[in-house]
């Protein structure tokens, strides 16, 4: 049987809604339900290719387990011998890829509002060690209601080759560290989704390299690029978009408290409302191309999760991964199609999810490429932020999106210049009328956590794999002291060694400083974290007690 013909069995198929490199995407009811799903039936090179399908049948257990409002949800993963197929949810909408295409930029409170819903969704998604692997404008899509939600977590990849050899992602969303190959982690999509955010404000990505080679230059070394954007996100941007990872605020609820505290003090307390208005009257100009163009939202369908034997396939025999659909109503949605392009560059495999990618040129003899970006160490004093020049955005028309290319790369050779966590302003404090009382004297000294790191073992600086560095975070609170009115630092001690490491707020009462890199020592040894508050009146507070971290002599074998 061949797959075309293949269809997964209890669906009956509409229409097609798309097509690209890794499939075609069709509009489907549940035959026991009536629920409208999409189904994408995957070529034949990944759904017969073990590499591609043991893993992702595996991960697909994990994707079926995501129950949130931000979150296409998977329903199956379909296995026979005449094919392979995912089922999703259907959204009734359109990416927002189109959405930008059609209308060009949303506007600060909308694009607050797209990101906020993609960190709520991410935040889901890495509680259950889910990571996405390919954020972007194609797989996110907006509501006829003005709501977002993400789709295609990781489907058109090929799941678990994340190596020295191999990059997975889109080139203009790509986080540093995933242009060495390096394994795809929750800060990657922290930063695809903060690249995304600025290409909502300005129409355009944070950078323009017209090959590869200058946008791993660009993504690895470029100032963070906030001039084109409205000052009151610039320090989001800057946050989101650090070079390592170790400097992005995580996990995704952290930079999502960071997002909400900075739209309210500069858009207001009803920046939300605001935007989700916005996203809705755009979406309704697009309403032609939503699955169901009346714009119905139809209702919650409902599902429940039911694992199937995964032992070997017999004839006409499916296995199937994931939830099973039972009786209720349905809700409709769109699926974003992304393609999957295999090039080799001088025998080293370079896997790209590139569909909708803006075309990138590669360029032939260009001058020695950089080296890999060590993904979790370094700290130096960052680069100056220089303002980029605003570009024209010629008035896009309404089409709908189309998959990229193959694209190719080369081997990166040498690190990035890191860039240091943006440090926030501090508010003034409010001063008392001269016909009012004063307050009674400030006596109480803040309250602070037990440190925990992210990291329990480092190795020395310049080992190519192991962590070199970890975030140390605290959770600190105060009756008088907001967190802009706190000073928190940590005093480590490493051997005969010791220092101070200042340590910012990061959102939600948590603090977060960098440990490390520290030089070879003769000897493995421990060092001992301590945490230290003072608040606006000078009270004082210790941790309860010290965090520990080993340093080893070595290096973590590759």
């Amino acid at each position: 049987m061949s797959g075309n013909s293949w269809r997964v069995s209890g669906y009956t198929e509409v229409r097609e809604l798309g097509s690209g490199a890794s499939g075609r995407v069709v509009l489907a009811t549940h035959d026991a339900s009536g629920t409208p799903v999409a189904v994408k039936y995957l070529v034949g090179v990944l759904g017969a290719d073990p590499a591609f399908r043991d893993p992702f049948r595996a991960e697909a257990r994990l994707l079926a387990d995501i129950d949130d409002p931000n979150v296409s949800r998977l329903y199956e993963y379909v296995e026979s011998p005449g094919g392979a197929a995912i089922v999703m949810e259907l959204v009734n909408g359109v990416s927002l890829r189109q959405m930008l295409r059609a209308n060009g930029p949303t506007g600060p409170e909308a694009a607050l509002r797209v990101l906020k819903g993609s960190l709520a969704g991410l935040a889901a998604a890495h509680s259950r060690g889910v990571v996405h692997r390919d954020y972007k404008p194609e797989n996110v899509l907006v509501t006829a209601q003005g709501e977002s939600k993400l789709a295609d977590f990781g489907i058109a990849m090929p799941v678990g080759r994340e190596s020295a050899t191999t990059v997975t992602g889109t080139p203009r969303y790509m986080a540093p560290e995933q242009w060495t190959g390096a394994a795809a982690s929750p800060a990657c999509d922290i930063y695809a989704a903060t690249a995304t955010f600025f290409e909502c404000l300005t129409g355009r990505p944070p950078y323009d390299g017209r090959s590869l080679l200058a946008l791993r230059e660009q993504h690895a070394y470029a100032p963070v690029p906030t001039d084109p954007a409205p000052p009151p996100v610039h320090e989001l941007l800057r946050w989101g978009m650090a070079k390592l990872p170790a400097e992005r605020p995580q996990p995704a609820h952290v930079f999502l408290g960071i997002l909400e505290q900075i739209a309210a003090e500069g858009y207001g307390a009803d920046w939300e409302e605001r935007g989700v208005r916005e996203l809705a009257r755009r979406a309704a100009l697009l309403a032609a191309f939503f699955p169901f163009s009346d714009a119905s939202g139809g209702s919650t369908s409902l599902a429940s999760t039911v694992l199937v034997s995964d032992d070997g396939l017999g004839a006409g025999r499916e296995i199937r991964t994931g939830r099973r659909m039972r009786t209720g109503r349905a809700r409709p949605a769109l699926i974003g199609g992304a393609l999957v392009a295999a090039v080799l560059v001088g025998g080293v495999g370079y896997w790209y999810a590139s569909g909708d990618e803006p075309d990138v040129v590669p360029v032939a003899g260009d001058a020695a490429p950089p080296a890999p970006v060590d993904p979790v160490s370094g700290s130096a004093t960052p680069p100056p932020v220089t303002p980029t020049p605003p570009v024209t955005t010629p008035t896009p028309s309404a089409v709908a999106p189309t998959t990229g290319g193959p694209t190719t790369a080369a081997p990166t050779t040498r690190p990035p210049t890191p860039t240091g966590r943006p440090t926030r302003t501090a508010r003034p404090t409010p001063t008392v009328s001269a016909g009012s009382t004063p307050p009674a004297p400030d006596v109480s000294a803040p309250t602070v956590g037990a440190p925990s790191t992210r990291w329990t073992t480092l190795d020395p600086r310049g080992c190519p794999y192991g962590a070199t560095s970890t975030p140390v975070t605290v959770t600190v609170t105060d009756d008088r002291s907001g967190a802009d009115g706190l000073r928190v630092s940590f005093r480590y001690t490493s051997g005969g060694e010791s220092g101070t490491v200042s340590m910012s707020s990061v959102g939600r009462g948590v603090f977060e400083g960098i440990l490390g890199p520290f030089a070879p020592p003769a000897d493995s040894l421990r060092i001992s974290v301590q945490v230290t508050a003072v608040d606006a009146a000078g009270n004082s507070a210790g941790s309860g007690g010290p965090a520990y971290v080993s340093l080893q002599s070595f290096c973590t074998p590759g």
